[in-house]
């Protein structure tokens, strides 16, 4: 099992920037990749980035690239999200997700464990 903690959430003026953590504990090891996602009230959940846990591999929504990066720190077993140029288009609720499989990573199927969520509001 694997829990997920993220913190960071909170209301940003358009053109401000936000940084989102996720914490992993309990058996990370095990962990293959992590990813954000989000979701904005009546759409469907959208895939945000993903991060190999070995780092090697990173992976954006058209939507964020160049604006949005995507990172971990191994030792902290914590995933972060720094988001710049935020967009009122980017007001959701971010979760952060793990998975054990090998698989497509921008698919919320194969994610096994997901995190509570945490509200970002960008105000136009």
């Amino acid at each position: 099992q694997v829990q997920l903690v993220e913190s960071g959430g909170g209301l940003v003026q358009a053109g401000g920037s936000l940084r989102l953590s996720c914490a992993a504990s309990g058996q990370t090891f095990s962990i293959y990749a992590m990813g954000w996602f989000r979701q904005a009230p009546g759409k469907e959940r959208e895939f945000v980035a993903a991060i190999k846990w070995s780092g090697a591999n990173l992976y954006y929504a058209d939507s964020v690239k160049g604006r949005f990066t995507i990172s971990r720190d191994n030792a902290k077993n914590t995933m972060f999200l720094q988001m710049n140029s935020l967009k009122p288009e980017d007001t959701a609720v971010y979760y952060c997700a793990a998975r054990h499989d090998i698989g497509v990573l921008t698919n919320t199927a194969g994610y096994r464990y997901w995190g509570q969520g945490t509200q970002i509001t960008v105000s136009s």
